[in-house]
């Protein structure tokens, strides 16, 4: 584990190094994703210009949801995203070789190989905006709310990223895998709605049970929020889920691999 360590920590000095000699882009990006977020205000804020509360959550219950779910798919994408958009491009030009060739596990090597430091400037406007929407809603947290919070955002990130690595490991058998990871990029988008608002269907049953995307924020949110609620259920769906889908696809990318023959030879 010190090895992994050690390897991961010289990937990310290297990410960090490599944003840097690109300034300009960096904090475009940062400022980017700050006015996508600002967006997800401003429709809030028109929402709820019309009505007081949407499928019982009120308006700072509402803002603490969607800031939990930029913390959460921020995390995601300064870790994992951008390696795994990457994937199906290293299947299809033999670029895997190289991966398959050091001497770490080879999905280790292709899901960390670069780091995003713009998103984590980011995740810092998400925990902004849910410690002045607690002050908003004059909740005092728990350490244990706390604890539990931090370990919710941890398993939601796992779903994130087991999901797309396993979308991205459809590149072994699809040309053009990139599809699939930006089609599920949009679909994690519906962690910032309540949960309350769908109404129990197929839909909701697929991305409540399988594909967990509603609870992975929703989960947390709550667990912060809302002291008079249990989060035990939720947060047992939230670590069984992570658990299974992370395990699912570990066995996926095993199975690509093992019929795998290279695109350069």
């Amino acid at each position: 584990m010190s090895r992994y360590l050690e390897i991961y920590w010289l990937m990310i000095r290297n990410s960090l190094i490599r944003e840097m000699n690109f300034k300009a882009n960096f904090l475009l990006w940062i400022i980017v994703e700050f006015l996508w977020f600002v967006g997800q205000m401003v429709f809030l804020e028109v929402i709820y210009a019309q009505v007081n509360n949407v499928a019982g959550w009120s308006k700072w219950e509402c803002v603490l949801l969607i800031g939990t779910h930029q913390i959460t798919s921020q995390i995601f994408q300064a870790f994992f995203y951008v390696n795994l958009a990457e994937l199906p491009e290293l299947v299809r030009t033999g670029r895997l070789d190289l991966m398959l060739l050091l001497p770490v596990d080879a999905q280790f090597a292709v899901s960390t190989r670069k780091f995003g430091m713009d998103n984590i400037i980011n995740v810092l406007v998400g925990v902004g905006v849910v410690v002045f929407c607690l002050a908003k809603l004059h909740v005092v947290p728990t350490a244990l709310q706390i604890a539990l919070y931090i370990v919710a955002i941890g398993f939601g990130v796992a779903i994130h990223y087991a999901v797309l690595f396993g979308l991205a490991t459809a590149a072994f058998w699809i040309v053009r895998a990139q599809g699939l990871i930006y089609g599920y990029f949009n679909v994690f988008n519906i962690a910032r709605i309540p949960e309350s608002v769908f109404p129990y269907s197929l839909f909701k049953i697929i991305f409540t049970y399988f594909l967990p995307v509603i609870v992975v924020a929703n989960v947390p949110a709550i667990t912060l929020a809302r002291s008079f609620q249990q989060p035990w259920t939720g947060l047992a769906q939230l670590a069984f889920g992570a658990v299974f889908i992370v395990a699912i696809t570990r066995g996926f990318w095993r199975f690509a691999l093992r019929r795998y023959s290279s695109a350069s030879s």
